[in-house]
Formats: structure tokens, C-alpha cells, sequence
């Protein structure tokens, strides 16, 4: 298995190909907010702290506002259902766990505007009983980012032996709601966090269904300002994509402290 891992200088190849890739649009777009006439200064970035400019940024903040409130309620749907769901089908109802995967992982196979169109009728009745708040959208959002958690999950799941865990701390006493927070949530630490963090940037990145559904977010907040300053949309647009990106650097660091302490 040895033989076929690429060498150290194919991986910093490789590595710098897709890095130049990814790099490129995102230097091209700090170029297009930097410019100004013939040369380049940081004029437009300044610009963001005029107060004689904060009618036009308005839905930027209230769609900031908004996507945030919706990756806190959409985390809590996935920690407190997503995650004791599979733990319950891990630990009571094995048989259960294909059926249970081919549904939350049906979702990424529908493009958003089917999934919307779906939704319409039931955000219809929402809207009646709950209000037309953008936080009702996390209902959406938690079904959208259903197969990215649950892979998430799953790894750290499969990485452990939960059964004997909760059968151990059983046996010494302990009861379930203890099991679960004390034993098994601790050891699942990694794949909650990671599941958590891929929620929020899902939320944050997500257009579709919110201008369907006619809610404002931050994705639609930032098309309306673009309307009026161009360059403000896309300042806007690198901050939130490198946000997005210490998202997944936090991700990728999520199980060190313990892998250290382990060896340590």
C-alpha cells in the first residue's frame, strides 16, 4: 500500500496546482476591490466605515444577522436530533442504519430548487402558525445539510466502540442522559464539531432557497447591494469566503488536541 502513496513532490504539486486554482478567482475579485482608476488603493475597502454609506450596506448587516441566527438554530437542530438519532439507531436499532442513511443523504441528490418547491406548500402553513421570520428557514437548512453532518458524525461514530462504552457506563450506574454527555459525546467530539462548523458555512453560503422563499440573508443581501456598489459586494464576498475557509481550517484541526494528548 506503501508503493502506491504518491511521493512528497507529486503531493506539493498537486498541492499548488489546486491551491493556484482556487487562489486565482479570489486574487482577481481583491484586485476588483482594490482598484481605483489607473492604480489600486484601499479606497473602497474604506468606504465600508462611511456613515454616509450605511443605508446601502443595511441588508448586508440584516442578512448577516439573520444567517447567523439561522446557523445557531440550524446546529441545534443537528446536535440535539441529527446526533441522538444515530447514536439511538447505533446503539438500539442497527438494522436500521442503511434505511436511515439513503434518507439523510437523499438530499444532496435534489437540486435546491426542486427541494424548495417541495417545501413551498409546508412553509405556506408556517407561515401561518410561526410568522415568515428568516429563522424559519432553518427547517430547510437543517434538511440541506443533513448528508454533510451526518457523514461527519457517521466517522467519528464508526471510530469508536459506542456500544460497549454505553454498556460499560450502564453498568457502573450511569443513565442515559449521562451516557450520552458524559461517555459518548466527549469520545464523538470531533465529528460533532466537524458537522457543526460545515452547518454554519452551508448556512452561510446558501442563496436558493432563501430568495425563493423570499427571506433575506446574508447570500441575498449581498445581490441587493450589488445592485448599488459592486465593489462593496464583493468586499463583502472575500470576507465571507474567508470566513468560510477558518471554518474549515478549524475543521481539519478539530481532533488534534486529543490526537496530542493521546500521545503526550
Amino acid at each position: 500500500m506503501n508503493g502506491l502513496a504518491p511521493r512528497p513532490l507529486t503531493r506539493w504539486i498537486i498541492g499548488i496546482v489546486v491551491g493556484f486554482l482556487f487562489a486565482l478567482p479570489l486574487v482577481s475579485t481583491l484586485l476588483f476591490t482594490l482598484k481605483d482608476g489607473d492604480g489600486y488603493s484601499l479606497v473602497h475597502w474604506t468606504s465600508l466605515f462611511d456613515p454616509a454609506k450605511a443605508a446601502v450596506f443595511a441588508p448586508i448587516w440584516v442578512g448577516l444577522g439573520n444567517s447567523l441566527i439561522l446557523a445557531v438554530v440550524t446546529v441545534a437542530i443537528v446536535l440535539f436530533l441529527l446526533a441522538p438519532t444515530m447514536l439511538l439507531i447505533a446503539l438500539r436499532f442497527p438494522s436500521f442504519r442503511r434505511p436511515f442513511e439513503f434518507l439523510v443523504l437523499l438530499p444532496i441528490t435534489i437540486p435546491a430548487i426542486v427541494l424548495v418547491v417541495g417545501l413551498a406548500p409546508i412553509y405556506q402553513q408556517i407561515g401561518r402558525t410561526l410568522g415568515t421570520g428568516a429563522w424559519t428557514l432553518a427547517f430547510a437548512y437543517g434538511i440541506t445539510v443533513l448528508p454533510f453532518a451526518y457523514r461527519s458524525i457517521q466517522a467519528s461514530i464508526d471510530a469508536i466502540d459506542v456500544r460497549t462504552l454505553s454498556e460499560a457506563a450502564r453498568s457502573l450506574g450511569a443513565d442515559w442522559f449521562t451516557v450520552v454527555t458524559r461517555v459518548l459525546a466527549p469520545n464523538l467530539r470531533p465529528g460533532l464539531l466537524a458537522a457543526s462548523l460545515i452547518s454554519v458555512a452551508v448556512v452561510l453560503g446558501e442563496f436558493t432557497i432563501a430568495s425563493i422563499l423570499n427571506r433575506q440573508v446574508l447570500q441575498t443581501g449581498l445581490v441587493v447591494v450589488n445592485k448599488i456598489d459592486a465593489y462593496a459586494s464583493a468586499m463583502f464576498t472575500l470576507m465571507a469566503l474567508a470566513f468560510a475557509f477558518l471554518l474549515l481550517l478549524s475543521i481539519g484541526r478539530a481532533g488534534r488536541p486529543s490526537a496530542r494528548k493521546k500521545n503526550s
